[in-house]
């Protein structure tokens, strides 16, 4: 699919998360349930929030 969204745990609104963020971590996917460190990233030109900086959660 290229995005996806990740849950926070805190119960907040979802955090849109696109592919190439995965792969500037070293993952190769996010599967469901998979606990993710993660900083919410604001795009300078559109002004939409995403996940970057993710690493493993543990």
């Amino acid at each position: 699919k290229g995005f996806g969204f990740i849950q926070p745990d805190n119960g907040g609104q979802d955090v849109f998360v696109h592919i190439s963020a995965v792969e500037r971590a070293g993952l190769s996917t996010l599967n469901e349930g998979q606990k993710i460190n993660y900083e919410v990233e604001q795009d300078r030109r559109t002004g939409k929030s995403s996940a970057g900086s993710l690493s493993k959660a543990g």
